[in-house]
């Protein structure tokens, strides 16, 4: 392989004691992320304190120190990097003590990869600068930064109109808007209602066809795709 191309990825840290699990994860891992692999919650804090990582990802229950402990510990030495809990523990409870030691996010096993791959961007899109996300169906959005991620394409970068309009409607995805109101939440007093029109059309072309929905008659609300 070459050593160039791998540390250009991501660095992650992945604290799994299974030893058929640990393994596992670091093979599917090792296609987006450069993995270190440790099976234990004191050598995971040690490692988390001796270099940098961009995503942690920690078990809940590990020997020497459980993954709340880890999460506690790191956060009191003040490290800021996002990290996920997996967990067979699947109460509300449980859940809440994870994210109250530190944690970003939360997993149960077991878990599809690819939820834990799209867990693991969205918290680093986060942690980045990128702002909170809001779901539209697989797609991520993020209206502060102005970018949405198809799950087919990536990232996109939208224009300050075409994501005004967007975020009108992903935070209202209940409400269909008339024309004269997105024009009014939107636009200037100097357009038009076609122009409306218009930035649905590129928004559409730059996303997906069924990302707005047109209700006959009376205006657009957020589609489901």
């Amino acid at each position: 392989m070459d050593v160039s191309l791998h540390e250009e990825k991501p660095r992650l840290l992945l604290i799994e004691d299974d030893p058929q699990l640990g393994p596992l994860m670091e093979q599917v891992l090792t296609e987006t992320y450069a993995v270190t692999l440790v099976a234990d919650g004191e050598q995971g804090v040690r490692a988390a304190l001796a270099d940098d990582f961009e995503v942690i990802v920690v078990d809940r229950r590990l020997p020497s120190l459980d993954g709340l402990g880890v999460i506690e510990t790191l956060r009191r030495k003040r490290v800021t990097t996002p990290m996920l809990m997996l967990t067979a523990l699947g109460t509300v409870r449980d859940k809440v003590h994870g994210l109250d030691a530190g944690a970003n996010d939360y997993l149960v096993k077991p878990f599809e990869f690819d939820e834990l791959l799209a867990r693991l961007r969205a918290i680093r899109r986060t942690f980045s600068g990128e702002g909170t996300m809001v779901a539209i169906g697989a797609w991520e959005f993020y209206p502060e930064s102005r970018t949405i991620y198809s799950p087919y394409d990536g990232r996109i970068l939208l224009t300050t109109r075409e994501n005004a309009l967007l975020q009108l409607l992903a935070e209202n995805p209940q409400t269909t808007f008339s024309r004269r109101q997105i024009l009014r939440s939107v636009f200037s007093k100097e357009d038009q209602p076609g122009t409306v029109d218009t930035y649905v059309h590129y928004l559409r072309r730059k996303t997906d066809v069924d990302i707005v929905l047109t209700v006959r008659g009376q205006g657009y609300r957020l589609g489901e795709i």
